[in-house]
C-alpha cells in the first residue's frame, strides 16, 4: 500500500510540475462537411490544441450536423451539451440585430471592409455572447455572397415571385424585398431542395456553390459580393473554466491561427471556387449595372433598417466603420 501511495504521489508531483492537467476530450459539432475550407480550418484548430497540450485536450469535430443540427448547435454550447462548436452569426439576428450587422447588404464588401467591420463589432458580440455564457474564440468569413440562378438575371425584377433559399433573417428579408419567396434550406439540403423545386434561386459564397455542385441544378452565378457573413467558434465559459491556465493560453493560441489562416483561406477559397463553377459549364457573367442599382437599392433600405432596430450600440459600429 505505501508503495502504491508513493507512486501516486510522485505522478501527482509530476503533473503539477508539467502544467497538465487530467486529459478531457471535447466533442465539437460543426454544421458544415469535411471538404468546407471552414472544417477543414478547424480540424487543423483541433489538432493544434491537441499537439499543444500534449494531448491533455482532444477536440473532436463531428462535422455536416451529424451531432447537432445547425439551428441547434448554439444552444448545445450554451446548455453544456457540448464545450465547443460552430455556427453562423447571423442565424442569432432573431434574438439581437446585433448579431446581423456582418450580413447587412453592400456594407462591407470586400475582406479588408469586413476585417474592419469584425474589428468595431467584436467587443459587442463577444459580450453579448458572454451573458449567455459562451466565449468567442474565433470567426472566419465567407467568400462573398453572390446570386444562383437558373435563369438570366437582367435585374432584381428576375426574382420576383422566384423560389429563393434563404439561410437566415437577413436573406428572408432581401428576397422580400425583391419578391422573392424565401424558404429556409440547410446547407447540406440545397441540392434536393433545387431538385425537388422547393427552390429555384438562392444567395450564398462560391464555396458553398462549388461544394453543392451548384451546376446540377442552376446556370447562372452573378459574382454580386453583397456581404461578407462570418461563422464563430465559441466555448461554454464553464467548460473553458475547467481547463487550467497552460491548456486555456493553447486554446487560444491555437484560436488566434485558426482566425488568421481561416481569413486567408476564405481569400484563396473565393477565386477557386469561381474557377470551379466555370469549369463545370455554370455562366459567370458580370452582374449588370441595373441588377447592381436594384440590389444596393435594397441594401440601403436593409441598412436603415437595421440601425434602426440595432439602437445606440449598432450607431456606434456603423459609426466606427464608417470611420
Amino acid at each position: 500500500m505505501k508503495s502504491w501511495l508513493r507512486t501516486f504521489s510522485a505522478l501527482l508531483i509530476m503533473m503539477g510540475l508539467s502544467g497538465l492537467s487530467w486529459a478531457a476530450t471535447w466533442d465539437m459539432p460543426t454544421p458544415y462537411g469535411e471538404t468546407n475550407f471552414h472544417t477543414v480550418n478547424i480540424k487543423q484548430f483541433a489538432d493544434d490544441v491537441k499537439a499543444a497540450t500534449n494531448g491533455a485536450l482532444t477536440i473532436n469535430v463531428h462535422s455536416g450536423g451529424s451531432l447537432f443540427k445547425h439551428p441547434e448547435i448554439k444552444n448545445a454550447v450554451r446548455g453544456e451539451q457540448v464545450p465547443i462548436g460552430e455556427f453562423l452569426l447571423s442565424r442569432l439576428s432573431n434574438e439581437n440585430p446585433l448579431f446581423q450587422v456582418d450580413s447587412i447588404p453592400f456594407l462591407a464588401t470586400d475582406y479588408d471592409a469586413a476585417k474592419k467591420l469584425w474589428a468595431v463589432s467584436r467587443e459587442t458580440v463577444a459580450k453579448l455572447l458572454d451573458q449567455q455564457g459562451m466565449q468567442v474564440l474565433f470567426s472566419v468569413p465567407w467568400p462573398p455572397q453572390g446570386i444562383y440562378s437558373k435563369n438570366k438575371l437582367d435585374s432584381v425584377d428576375g426574382l420576383k415571385g422566384v423560389k429563393f433559399r434563404a439561410y437566415n433573417a437577413a436573406t428572408e428579408q432581401l428576397a422580400k424585398l425583391a419578391g422573392a419567396v424565401p424558404t429556409q434550406v440547410e446547407v447540406p439540403d440545397i441540392p434536393q431542395a433545387f431538385a425537388t423545386g422547393r427552390v429555384d434561386a438562392m444567395i450564398t459564397s462560391p464555396s458553398t456553390g462549388a461544394n453543392s455542385k451548384a451546376w446540377d441544378f442552376v446556370s447562372h452565378f452573378y459574382h454580386t459580393q453583397a456581404w461578407l457573413p462570418k461563422n464563430i467558434v465559441v466555448v461554454n465559459k464553464k467548460a473553458f473554466a475547467k481547463l487550467d491556465a497552460n491548456l486555456q493560453q493553447a486554446v487560444l493560441k491555437a484560436a488566434s491561427d485558426a482566425e488568421n489562416r481561416g481569413w486567408k483561406s476564405s481569400m484563396a477559397e473565393t477565386d477557386a471556387k469561381i474557377k470551379i463553377l466555370k469549369d463545370n459549364g455554370m455562366q459567370v457573367p458580370a452582374p449588370s449595372s441595373k441588377l447592381m442599382s436594384g440590389l444596393k437599392g435594397i441594401g440601403k433600405t436593409m441598412t436603415d433598417e437595421w440601425v434602426g432596430k440595432a439602437g445606440s450600440d449598432g450607431s456606434a459600429i456603423i459609426k466606427a466603420f464608417n470611420q
